[in-house]
């Protein structure tokens, strides 16, 4: 009884993921590449969705982007700490590719202009069910960027305001008013595909 315990306790398909994801991790820093094709096939289609919701949806674009953040993980894989989980490691590498390329075409068409107001309410994409989750995430693509990567950081990734100002390279007000923006924006997208 006791053996089967103690098999059954290191068996790989018992371990968590996140025990399965050091392990990987610490085998990829060390030059393993299957290791890494493993975290990469697990992880990969987590952090496509944050950089296809930040950078509008644009299939090539993301994916390239999506590969470029795995190519700084195999490089940056060495010297990762493990004070984190590796997903919240990866995703934060995934947004920092995505913003690196917001900002970077900020030289190119300029960002939209603040807009001043009170912050609306959104709906709640988890209550309409799939439909205008559909809906929602098509709108989302269409924001202005500056818009978009506001929204998609506050009110998807959960930042707060000020470390999007940081990220983003605006003050905190301006972080506010694109908010602002962008949820009217979208209001009036999803109002128009009712």
């Amino acid at each position: 009884m006791l053996t089967s315990a103690v098999t059954f306790a290191t068996d790989p398909l018992a371990t968590d993921a996140t025990e399965v994801d050091v392990e990987q991790a610490r085998a990829a820093a060390a030059g393993d590449t299957r290791a890494f094709e493993q975290l990469y096939r697990r992880h990969v289609g987590k952090v496509h969705g944050v950089i296809v919701r930040l950078v509008g949806g644009h299939g090539a674009r993301a994916e390239d982007l999506t590969q470029e953040t795995f190519v700084r993980v195999w490089r940056a894989l060495p010297e990762f700490r493990f004070e984190s989980a590796l997903s919240t490691w990866l995703h934060r590498m995934a947004v920092n590719t995505a913003l690196m390329e917001l900002r970077s075409r900020r030289a190119g068409p300029r960002w939209e202009e603040e807009v001043d107001g009170d912050d609306a309410a959104m709906l709640d994409p988890r209550e309409q069910g799939p439909a205008l989750r559909m809906d929602l995430e098509r709108a989302i693509g269409t924001l202005p960027p500056r818009a978009r990567a506001v929204l998609v950081l506050h009110d998807v990734e959960g930042w707060k305001h000020e470390e999007i100002s940081a990220s983003l390279g605006m003050a905190v007000g301006s972080s506010k008013a694109q908010l602002h923006r962008a949820r009217q924006l979208l209001r009036v997208r999803l109002e128009a595909h009712q």
